[in-house]
Formats: structure tokens, C-alpha cells, sequence
């Protein structure tokens, strides 16, 4: 049994993340938000007096935020893909996908507060 699943290309796999991307900046309230959070942070960690690596990883720690936010909408869509209507687990589904973004909030806040500290040698 052959499932809907085009031959693999590269080309059109990198097409495929190209149109979920401005899908979503078109759609998603909540990422532009994310967006914007990541363009501003980005530029705070690259225009702080720190060593590049300590530069480097709060920037990359950024994309955690970024990529939560992506899944998160993904399983949103699906659950609403599969039901409109009020059902518990629809409600837990989302729930539990808007704590992994909170999640990575928190994450992404701990670490930046880490590397400061060893960059400022506040510890």
C-alpha cells in the first residue's frame, strides 16, 4: 500500500519548509511575535561586549523559541484538522503544545541568564 508520499527531492523538500515558513508568518499571530523577539534578541546578543562563543550560543538558543512555536502550530492545525468541535483531548492536545512553547520560553530566559554570568563573570 502506497501512502500520499511524493519521490523525495531536496529541491522540493527544501520548497515544502520554504511555504511552511511564510505560511506561517502569513497565519500565526504568535510566531510573528516569536519572529520579532528573535530579530531583536539576535541583534542584542551580537552587539553585546561578549566573546563570540558566548555571542553564539544565545543566539542559536533563539531558534528553540522559533522551532516550539513551528510545532506547536503544526499540532494545532492538525487537531483542528480532525475536530472543530469542543473535545477534551482536542483542548489537552493544545494545551500540552502551548506548554512547550512556554517551556522553551523558560528555557531559552535560563539560558541566557547562564552564559551573561559566565560572560560578565557574575559567578
Amino acid at each position: 500500500m502506497k501512502l500520499n508520499k511524493p519521490k523525495y527531492s531536496l529541491f522540493k523538500n527544501g520548497m515544502y519548509a520554504l511555504e511552511g515558513f511564510v505560511d506561517m508568518v502569513k497565519n500565526e499571530s504568535s510566531f510573528k511575535l516569536q519572529l520579532l523577539l528573535f530579530v531583536v534578541m539576535g541583534v542584542v546578543a551580537w552587539q553585546l561586549p561578549i566573546s563570540f562563543v558566548h555571542s553564539s550560543i544565545l543566539f542559536l538558543s533563539l531558534f528553540i523559541l522559533l522551532i516550539a512555536e513551528a510545532a506547536n502550530s503544526a499540532i494545532e492545525r492538525v487537531v483542528d484538522l480532525v475536530t472543530m468541535d469542543y473535545h477534551i483531548l482536542a483542548k489537552q492536545a493544545k494545551d500540552v503544545s502551548a506548554t512547550m512553547v512556554l517551556l522553551s520560553l523558560i528555557l531559552t530566559g535560563l539560558i541566557w541568564v547562564a552564559v551573561l554570568c559566565v560572560a560578565f563573570e557574575l559567578v
